[in-house]
């Protein structure tokens, strides 16, 4: 009986001490789990190195856009509009003549409004002897009365409209064959590019072989590896040129001649990029 109760003492010292074993080996496990898996307060976002590159194109512009005004007034509304629709006519077909295309002519803004004059009342002359208080007065010149009002004396008629010029060579002509039809007031050009989309594309192209030709040289520097990309982000401008005054026909067109030939000059269009890489 005490054998027995011995074995008994020994089998449960012996499963004692293999539970103690096993929750040590798994206890180590799990901790050698976490400290894999950087679940211990260990930073989980991968180091990260960031390039950036600068691309830019200069283009000639290929197109122009001008802007006129019609302007007419008259008694009626109907005579003005008429008036607008002569001048119109006229400038139209001489736009047909140097082979601008009707899809590249815009009614920017029609409109017509009433033309005001602000009158004052003669008023007649007092009467000799018309005072109340028994003392004879003097005739007046007559004077104007106090009270006057608006009176309408017409009506304005107008009509904007924009043209774009693909012939860019013409652009001097047309504007001054425009001041000749008898439009109100002719604004431009407005030299531009009429794809800036695919020049973009190529700046970009340009910017992102900048930023990587810089990380191959610094990564050889830093002693460090690539990995892949993280981010993107591209930033671009598109710098026009802007003319003088002295380029644009405004208000009081004339029959002065325009330059035969105007200046286009150049658009430069630049990309910004920057390209972030994880760091092997």
């Amino acid at each position: 009986m005490e054998i027995l109760e011995e074995n008994k003492k020994r089998i449960f010292q012996a499963l004692f001490i293999l539970i103690v074993i096993l929750s040590v080996y798994f206890a180590v496990k799990i901790f050698s789990e976490i400290k894999k898996n950087n679940m211990l307060g260990e930073n989980t976002t991968p180091a990260t190195i960031s390039f950036s590159g600068h691309g830019e194109i200069t283009a000639v512009p290929d197109i122009a856009s001008v802007y006129f005004t019609i302007s007419k007034d008259d008694k009626i509304v109907k005579d003005a509009q008429a008036g607008v629709a002569v001048i119109e006519k006229k400038a139209l077909d001489f736009l047909k003549t140097k082979g601008v295309n009707e899809k590249d002519i815009k009614t920017a803004n029609v409109s017509f409004y009433p033309k005001y004059e602000y009158r004052q009342g003669i008023c007649p002359p007092i009467p000799m002897g018309a005072d109340t208080a028994g003392i004879t007065v003097n005739p007046s010149s007559p004077y104007y009365c106090p009270n006057g009002k608006q009176i309408i004396i017409g009506y304005m008629a107008s009509e904007s409209v924009t043209v774009k010029i693909r012939n860019t060579d013409n652009v001097g002509a047309i504007m001054q064959g425009l001041g000749i039809t008898g439009v109100s007031d002719l604004n431009g050009p407005n030299f531009e590019i009429d794809n800036p989309d695919a020049i973009q594309t190529q700046a970009r192209k340009k910017a992102i072989y900048d930023a990587k030709t810089k990380a191959g040289i610094l990564v050889k520097d830093l002693g460090v590896s690539l990995g892949k990309i993280s981010s993107f982000s591209e930033s671009g401008n598109n710098y026009p040129i802007i003319y003088a005054e002295s380029v644009m026909m405004k208000s009081g067109v004339s029959t002065a001649s325009a330059p035969a030939v105007i200046p286009k000059g150049e658009h430069t269009i630049s990309s910004d990029v920057t390209i972030t890489y994880e760091i092997k």
